[in-house]
């Protein structure tokens, strides 16, 4: 049993990929989410490799850098809304509230969403504690994706 008192964190922070050279990513922590989630783009799985590049061109994250991986899974993965998709799961290392964790991320197409990751159970269990009243969120976003939500359901109606 681990001993060891779980770090707070809070319902936003800002990550870093050391091994990617890659810093500040805004990530939404969501206990709900089994797994962690990155925003990817130009998904390629051909030859028993799967490559792909972190983040879509409109995000300021985005590189363009492609990474390769020649491990990797294809899992099921529960939506938000609760439709299921396969998506790609690579192993990624993180640095959260300065704890280094390799972890499973799925890969995503998270362009409509306000964080471009998702810290889910894989990464907080039995390291981290979540005080929602902490944290670096990214207010504007949150309340521009709201409102484009609404629009997008009172249209419909």
């Amino acid at each position: 049993m681990n001993n060891k008192p779980l770090a707070i964190i809070g319902r936003a922070e800002l990550v870093q990929f050391p091994e990617l050279d890659i810093h500040d990513v805004p990530a939404r922590v969501d206990t709900g989410a089994k797994t962690s989630a990155i925003w990817a783009s130009g998904i390629i799985a051909s030859h028993g490799t799967l490559q792909c590049v972190l983040f879509g061109p409109d995000s300021p994250l985005y590189t363009g850098q492609v990474l390769t991986f020649d491990t990797y899974e294809v899992r099921t993965i529960a939506s938000s809304i609760g439709e299921a998709e396969q998506r790609y799961v690579v192993k990624l290392l993180v640095r959260v509230k300065g704890r280094l964790i390799r972890a499973s991320f799925s890969l995503a197409n998270r362009s409509e969403q306000a964080y471009p990751m998702l810290i889910g159970r894989n990464i907080l269990r039995g390291k981290f504690m979540v005080d929602v009243k902490q944290g670096t969120p990214l207010v504007g976003e949150e309340k521009a994706r709201s409102k484009r939500l609404q629009r997008t359901h009172k249209a419909k109606k």
